[in-house]
């Protein structure tokens, strides 16, 4: 910043010797220490921000430059210290609002939906909850043939245990009575061979007793046509029963009848033995957890509500072209609590009445996907990696300074000031790629070099395409990063979650195709909000140009953008380009920028600032143009420090300044631009 200071009284001095008019050159001498009253003020704002941004390092004995502790790890030397809470709601780590209403919903038996971003601990909420259920009296459901109407079995429920017992024994009745069958039939096909040589009809004996035997199989002794089938078995729970149906079909979630194919006679298999229950009968007096429910079909969605309100739900064929259409067991006993979620889109796909029962008889959660960075909070997630370090059970367990990086990069994805990720199912996956690492090189402890080099390979899907992409766009002169351009800016863009890309806009003005006004005509797969932004601004070049443009079509292009351009992080962009075009000044290749802008002109904060700036230090830019307010949301890593310079702006100003490079026309219009700012000010 400091060069740019001196650039400044370079340019002062310029003005200085050849200003002959004195009313001028004191206008133009106050403008320019306004003007460097304004950079030291950045400068110092950068300095203060680098400084509370800033990782803090030490060295070691060696002299090495080493990462300064989170935490002071006096009382743990690696994560093999750190005591694992034994139940899964006290493993939930950053949720506090979303536990305490989890707790209370199983203390009354309420139902819950939470809304959130994959990853963020939904599940494990869910699993928790069944946990801290009040106890209950489980129960095991058997189902009887009814000898008035096979079509509709009976349904009894036993204490869980109880169920297994009975179906035993009548199994063992049934054995006896399979006995009896089998020497009936041996001793009728002993029978037909010795007639069979009688009278000399061997041939004829032989399918005469297979026949015998054929049809002693098939055919079950009335003790077996009337046991009991075990629908529902609790006998090995401990505590109240969790089932996960997400995905889940109409039969799995509901239950089913299978069909049978001979339906009729001595052949058929008994309606009662073809029932089949659903995931709601399995979790009574447990959780049942949908997760995505809003994908779920509204016919689905009804029967499930249905259940809900009668605890009882009757099972019969799901499929009308089956013969278990035919069946309807007696309703079978459904009291669970249901935790459904998803993230904000699925209430679009969500029955209102079920929604509606959900607020009305429980509650509504949306969990938060980052939480404070406190020393607490950095605890709680050294206490999340030794979780995963139990729960994998392949892996070995995490020393200090492993601990370390993990909390860095938990602070580079939360991607804001102060703040530490809760995706942790992420987090996870880095954790798991970390102790691979370490078991690969024979090491008992994950350190964090392990936690270094499982970032570099164990990349998302989004990170590599951007590799690939960069280096191929190099090799086509998609875009440059050095020179300058008239009309050409390099953009940032965020793809997936967490992985930058440049994104090159070109910009053109050229006579307009219709004679009553110009318009803004922009080519490349943008999304709505991109659009938007792209109508305001027109009235930055109005207001700042004076360039009448009802004559002129501005063409705005954003190159290769094939996976589509969405937000409004490219208006900045998209202003230098087309003043660049307009103003005939050319663009500084060697920066990039990002910001949104609104139609005063100020820059407003974007997302994504950390991934977009690494992204610009691998494409070879050396600054980039950051909004001020996100300064404090930079978190880059070691090797991208000493690559790049950011610069903080706060107004399409301070953008121009930047970026156009130095000549006489940009100091005219800087000049221009700052007396129109005044005058509106």
């Amino acid at each position: 910043m400091a060069t740019e200071v001196e650039k400044l009284e370079s340019k002062e001095e310029i003005v200085d010797s050849s200003v002959e008019d004195n009313i001028i050159d004191e206008a133009e001498e106050a403008d320019k220490v306004a003007d460097a009253d304004a950079v030291e003020e950045i400068a110092e704002t950068k300095a203060e921000n680098k400084d509370s941004l800033e990782v803090e390092f030490v060295e070691d004995d060696e002299g090495n430059r080493r990462i300064k502790p989170m935490l002071d790890y006096e009382s743990i030397s690696n994560t093999a210290d750190i005591e694992v809470p034994p139940l899964l709601i006290d493993q939930v780590i950053g949720h506090e609002e979303s536990v305490e209403t989890i707790k209370k919903a199983a203390k009354q038996r309420r139902n819950v939906l939470l809304i959130g971003d994959p990853g963020v601990g939904k599940s494990m909420l869910a699993k928790g909850m069944a946990e801290l259920l009040p106890p209950e009296v489980l129960q095991d459901v058997l189902v009887y043939p009814n000898p008035e109407d096979s079509n509709y079995p009976l349904i009894r429920t036993v204490p869980a245990g109880q169920g297994k017992k009975i179906v035993k024994a009548n199994k063992a009745n049934a054995k006896s009575g399979d006995e009896k069958k089998m020497m009936i039939t041996m001793f009728v096909t002993a029978a037909i061979f010795v007639l069979g040589l009688m009278y000399q009809r061997i041939f004829e004996a032989i399918i005469a007793a297979l026949l015998v035997i054929f049809i002693s199989m098939q055919i079950k002794p009335k003790m077996t046509n009337s046991a009991p089938k075990l629908l529902v078995n609790n006998g090995d729970k401990r505590f109240a029963p969790f089932m996960d149906a997400t995905g889940a079909h109409a039969g799995a979630l509901l239950g089913d009848v299978r069909h049978d194919p001979y339906q009729s006679g001595g052949l058929g298999t008994p309606a009662h033995e073809r029932v089949e229950s659903g995931m709601i009968h399995k979790a009574h007096k447990g959780v049942l957890y949908i997760d995505e429910i809003g994908t779920m079909s509204m016919k689905t969605q009804q029967e499930l509500l249905s259940a809900m309100q009668e605890k009882k739900y009757a099972i019969t064929g799901q499929s009308e072209n089956s013969s278990g259409a035919m069946v309807r067991s007696q309703a079978v006993p459904c009291d669970f609590v249901l935790v459904a979620s998803g993230n904000i889109q699925v209430l679009e796909g969500m029955h209102i009445a079920m929604r509606s029962r959900i607020r009305g008889y429980g509650y509504e959660v949306f969990m938060k996907d980052y939480m404070e960075d406190t020393e607490e909070n950095r605890r709680k997630l050294v206490q999340f990696v030794a979780q995963e370090v139990k729960n994998d059970g392949r892996i070995p367990h995490f020393a200090t300074d492993a601990l370390d990086e993990i909390i860095l990069e938990a602070k580079r994805r939360a991607g804001r000031k102060n703040a530490l990720t809760l995706r942790l199912r992420e987090l996870g996956g880095l954790v798991r790629s970390s102790g691979d690492v370490a078991i690969e090189e024979g090491a008992d402890l994950v350190t964090a070099e392990h936690v270094v080099t499982a970032k570099r390979f164990a990349r998302t899907l989004e990170q590599q395409i951007v590799d690939r992409s960069i280096i191929q766009r190099k090799e086509y002169s998609v875009f440059h990063s050095s020179g300058g351009k008239i009309g050409m800016v390099n953009g940032l863009a965020v793809m997936g979650d967490r992985s930058g890309i440049v994104m090159p806009i070109a910009a053109e003005m050229a006579p307009a195709n219709s004679k009553n006004e110009g318009k803004i005509i922009v080519t490349g797969k943008l999304g709505e909000i991109a659009l938007d932004s792209v109508q305001n601004v027109s009235a930055i070049i109005k207001k700042y140009t004076q360039v009448d443009i009802s004559n002129h079509d501005i063409h705005v292009q954003f190159l290769q953008s094939y996976d589509g351009v969405e937000g409004d992080s490219a208006s900045v962009s998209i202003t230098a380009a087309v003043i660049s075009a307009v103003e005939g000044i050319p663009i500084d290749q060697s920066v990039a920028l990002t910001g949104s802008l609104s139609v005063r002109g100020d820059v407003m904060p974007i997302g994504g600032a950390t991934a977009k700036i690494e992204a610009a230090a691998e494409a070879g830019i050396k600054k980039v143009l950051l909004p001020k307010s996100n300064m404090d949301d930079v978190m880059l890593e070691k090797k991208y420090e000493d690559m790049i310079e950011i610069i903080p702006i706060e107004t399409i100003e301070d953008v121009l300044e930047n970026i156009l490079i130095n000549g006489s026309k940009k100091e005219r219009l800087i000049k221009k631009m700052r007396e129109i700012s005044g005058a509106v000010t």
